[in-house]
């Protein structure tokens, strides 16, 4: 199925305290930087503590999460269908939650938890009587599926929130760490000789958020050029 749109749960910036603000827009701009490489016009928004992908009607969903994966900051990335009426009855909500499981697991053969949280705490529902609710309507639609609370193969989450309903099930590794320009700047420094160079120090800077400057110096012998020059121009 096309998800409309990817939740964008970050690493460390959830540490942060009263600067938060400051990384969270950090990594806002390098996602929208991140997506401009991707087809299609792709919207980033924050909303009560999320950020949120808002996905165009056609476009290449495992191209916008191979983006989304370079983005340093990003801890997970989870493909979402989004309700935009925060305020939907519950009947409605459980069709709806019970649509999207067959539509997105069409074996309908595995264990599963529900895990609903109610942020908008005007909806009627309670968080624990809707896992109950929502697990018992599962089973009557798929008696297939079976309820396992503590390794679940499908964790089912359900977000009832101010300004959306959020369901996912599926959440995608990121890499982690801050966003890139949030920190001080550091300098690169790449041995060209054939046994000495390591470009995974730069993936760690990237983690603590610190755009670097390369310098390399090289071998005498022209014929080991090769071996560090075009991997630093990769970098």
């Amino acid at each position: 199925m096309r998800h409309e749109a990817f939740l964008i749960k970050y690493a460390e910036i959830g540490l942060k305290g009263n600067n938060r603000r400051f990384f969270e827009d950090a990594l806002v701009h390098q996602i929208k930087e991140a997506m401009k490489r991707v087809e299609g016009h792709f919207a980033v928004s924050k909303a009560s503590g999320r950020i949120y992908v808002s996905c165009p009607k056609e476009y290449d969903e495992e191209e916008a999460v191979g983006a989304l994966q370079c983005v340093f900051g990003i801890r997970w990335i989870c493909p979402v269908f989004r309700i935009p009426d925060p305020d939907l009855p519950y009947d409605e909500l459980e069709k709806q939650v019970v649509s999207y499981v067959g539509e997105a697991f069409p074996a309908l053969d595995f264990s599963f938890k529900v895990e609903c949280k109610r942020t908008h705490k005007s909806y009627p529902v309670v968080s624990q009587e809707m896992n109950a609710r929502l697990g018992s309507a599962l089973l009557a639609a798929y008696p297939a599926l079976r309820v396992d609370v503590h390794q679940p193969e499908v964790l089912l989450r359900v977000e009832v929130r101010d300004e959306y309903i959020n369901v996912y099930a599926k959440e995608i590794p990121g890499q982690g760490g801050m966003p890139l320009g949030s920190a001080g700047k550091a300098l690169l420094l790449l041995s060209g000789g054939i046994d000495s160079l390591d470009l995974g120090a730069r993936e760690g800077e990237g983690r603590h958020a610190c755009p670097d400057h390369l310098a390399l110096y090289g071998a005498r012998a022209p014929a080991h050029r090769e071996f560090y020059e075009d991997p630093a121009h990769d970098l």
